[in-house]
């Protein structure tokens, strides 16, 4: 029989995930001889014998690969025969141009979790158990190949059991880089009172100071994390005044699926996320009779659940029986704590003992957050699990990029070819210590990918941590208008390129022309971008105070409405009487007071006349708040017919606020009237895309921005577009917010050599402006 020998490359995420014993264990049940390896573009494989064998093989390799790889691309080519006559695992080969890619952290699998209860294992209790399937990944990664070597596991010898598990390839263990046990790998310890330093089962003492009602910090994958009883009140309460977290929910571990159930509504598409490997904090629907402390999360109807992902949480939730609050270990608005000395300064103060264990972690990675919007995933915080899986690009980038990100909900962007790798959440950019968090990890995806930048993209606002480090570097500098880079991120997650409807509704981003834009209508594609329409612009008066003050907003808006004859008998005249005139004066002058575009400060300002919130404790609370306050069932809407504003169109604010501040004087219930808001705001969304329909033929819309986290105007923005005949863009691999402004900023860099489509799109645009509101009826169209 005459022999055929292929060289074969794999290129994905296949380090770290038994791709190389799955290759070994198919070549060798195929007869095969040849070997396989790690090296810095993936995996390298070598395979010989009879021709019908090497076929099945090379089928084989993507019919039914290992759970955890991701395959990009599989190349292959003649190889010369060698007469070999085994199959071996060759040892990792390093240098060149790296290209391999690495797994995001992996929840504990269900062979690993048998192991952890079944008294006869040696893992039994072992708060360490992993295998090819599953555990640490990303977060104790210090290099490339993916090899015990390069991971922060290299500090512990394998003993002789571990060491025969990694080298026989009929082990599930076959060379998975963490294996570890009792006798050999890391180990739990707990500091504080009543067990420092005791021999003896370090859970039992946590547990003991959970029951107790005390604040456990607990070293997690990722970082520390703070605990407390999910049902206890005062622990609850505790933990949140010593974190100076005063509102913003906790989020709640709950044992397995059917403790979750007991405290929320899980649909199919939400178990799947809760049980999935990536085991992000899933926001659910709140059932009225959960027990949960009120603290947990203070008037919210929705709940942050999450599952156990490490052996070492299984062990302490089932030792509980109960659920537990599971927060990041950091004091509000730090990054969270990850090295040991750091966390016991940092977390003393407010955790009552310490449950933690002696493996390093490389790299910090807070929590993933997703909730579902019409059974797809979508992201509010995209970290632990999801980072560093790369996300394809429409157009591949001629040169290396590094996109710096926005300021709030912190992410940089690495861009190499048709690669974007998206860092894990940096938290907000508003101090040194989250700082060098984004520089740190610059330099360590840098290392890990072999990017150097040539081309650095930023915000254009002059004041962004982010914008003033750009600027300090040594390569091609790119300003990235921010709701441009937000579309630009809605279109690379989807995997288009445009021309698109964009809308880009947030809190504030820098303009082009130097004012605060964030209620906006584009027509954009990745290289480049036109303002269509946009709200129309309203003092922001205390500018950043107004952000803390929602009332200030709903001053201004107010002052608008009724030309300065705003009626006293609203609530939120007389709550905030003694500094109105004052603030109106300011509105009125137009001393520090700058025109935004803001559609979150529109909800703000409507937020705060419904007498929901004068002021919030963290980001988006008021429209938060309101969201939840509405009645779905309402389908009416307060008219709101678009404007001209010179060569674009206008949103009238004003006159929404008018209509909310009728309707409560004339005692409209408020789940009404924010209902009737809402479903207004979804009407001139649509509106704003139909005129710009007419003006381009563009009949793609791409939703992007912080206030499309708000289901209902998300879902009812989505039915009326689809409705009209548009194909809805929506975001479902990172998040809308600015968690995904650099994802679009490194997308914009990257397309911007090449030549655009929307070149002639803005001069249909221009031409049609004119023609634009002869005809149009009050709701706009």
């Amino acid at each position: 029989m005459s022999r055929r020998a292929v060289a074969v490359r794999i290129e994905g995420i296949v380090q770290g995930v038994g791709f190389r014993p799955f290759v070994y264990g198919l070549a060798t049940r195929l007869g095969l001889a040849g070997l396989v390896g790690n090296d810095e573009r993936g995996v390298f494989i070598e395979v010989e014998g009879g021709s019908a064998p090497v076929e099945e093989f090379l089928a084989a390799l993507t019919g039914d690969p290992p759970p955890l790889a991701v395959i990009e691309r599989i190349t292959t080519g003649p190889a010369p025969v060698t007469g070999r006559r085994t199959f071996a695992i060759a040892p990792s080969a390093a240098g060149g141009d790296r290209h391999a890619l690495v797994s995001p952290d992996v929840a504990t699998c269900d062979a690993c979790l048998r192991d952890l209860t079944d008294p006869a294992d040696r893992r039994c209790g072992y708060a360490f158990t992993n295998c090819t399937g599953c555990g640490p990944r990303f977060t104790i990664v210090r290099d490339v190949p993916y090899d015990r070597a390069n991971t922060t596991m290299a500090g512990f010898r394998m003993c002789a059991d571990c060491a025969g598990e990694y080298h026989d390839p009929g082990d599930r263990r076959f060379h998975a880089q963490p294996v570890c046990c009792p006798a050999c790998g890391p180990s739990l310890r707990f500091h504080g009172p009543g067990g420092s330093g005791a021999a003896g089962d370090p859970l039992e003492p946590a547990v003991r100071l959970l029951r107790e009602g005390g604040v456990l910090a607990v070293k997690g994958l990722g970082g520390y994390h703070l605990a407390a009883l999910a049902a206890d009140e005062p622990a609850v309460a505790a933990l949140r005044s010593r974190k100076h977290r005063e509102d913003k929910p906790f989020a709640v571990m709950a044992g397995d699926v059917a403790a979750a159930r007991r405290l929320c509504v899980v649909d199919r598409a939400e178990e799947r996320l809760l049980t999935g490997p990536a085991r992000p904090v899933v926001l659910l629907r709140r059932l009225p009779d959960a027990s949960v402390a009120p603290s947990v999360a203070p008037g919210n109807r929705w709940l942050g659940v999450l599952l156990p992902y490490t052996p070492l949480h299984h062990l302490l939730l089932r030792a509980l029986g109960q659920p537990i609050v599971l927060t990041s270990g950091n004091v509000s608005d730090e990054p969270i704590a990850y090295r040991d000395e750091d966390a016991l300064e940092r977390l003393g103060g407010i955790a009552d003992a310490f449950l933690t264990h002696d493996r390093p972690i490389h790299i910090r990675t807070d929590d993933s957050v997703v909730r579902v919007f019409r059974g797809r995933d979508l992201p509010i915080r995209r970290s632990r699990g999801y980072v560093p899986h790369p996300l394809p690009l429409a157009r591949a980038a001629r040169r290396p990029v590094l996109a710096c990100g926005a300021e709030l909900k912190h992410t940089f962007c690495l861009v190499k070819d048709d690669r974007a790798f998206v860092s894990h959440h940096i938290g907000d950019l508003e101090n040194y210590e989250t700082l060098r968090s984004f520089t740190e990890g610059v330099d360590h995806f840098r290392r890990l990918f072999d990017i150097t930048p040539e081309v650095v993209a930023h915000d254009l606002h002059p004041d962004y941590l982010s914008t003033k480090w750009a600027l300090d570097q040594d390569a091609d500098l790119v300003g990235v208008q921010h709701h441009h880079a937000h579309i630009a991120s809605c279109l690379a997650d989807n995997g288009v390129a445009g021309p698109v409807a964009g809308v880009a509704f947030d809190g504030l981003g820098y303009g082009s022309d130097g004012t605060l834009w964030g209620g906006e209508f584009l027509v954009a594609d990745l290289a480049g971008f036109e303002r269509a329409g946009h709200l129309a612009p309203v003092p922001m008066p205390g500018g950043a105070t107004a952000i803390r003050q929602p009332w200030r907003m709903a001053a201004a808006y107010l002052d608008l409405a009724y030309d300065g004859d705003v009626p006293e008998d609203l609530d939120v005249v007389r709550r905030n009487a003694g500094q109105w005139a004052a603030v109106v004066a300011l509105v009125r002058r137009g001393v520090n007071a700058p025109l935004t575009s803001s559609m979150g400060r529109l909800f703000d300002a409507v937020a705060a006349v419904a007498g929901v919130r004068d002021a919030i404790t963290y980001e988006g609370q008021a429209a938060v708040e309101f969201e939840q306050l509405a009645d779905p069932a309402v389908d009416d809407a307060y008219p709101c017919g678009l404007v001209s504003a010179g060569t674009r169109f206008a949103v009238p604010g004003v006159e929404l606020v008018r209509a909310v501040a009728d309707d409560l004087r004339a005692g409209v219930p408020r789940d009404v009237v924010a209902a009737r808001f809402h479903n207004a705001v979804a009407r001139v969304v649509a509106d704003g895309c139909t005129l710009v329909r007419k003006a381009c033929g563009l009949s793609t819309v791409a939703l992007s921005g912080g206030v499309f986290q708000n289901l209902l105007l998300l879902g009812r923005a989505v039915t009326l577009l689809e409705e009209r005949g548009f194909t809805v863009l929506t975001h479902h691999r990172v998040p809308p917010n600015d968690g995904g402004v650099s994802l679009g900023q490194a997308a914009v860099a990257a397309a911007m050599a090449a030549n655009s489509p929307i070149r002639g799109v803005r001069r249909e645009l221009s031409q049609a402006r004119h023609t634009w509101f002869g005809g149009m009826s009050e709701t706009g169209t």
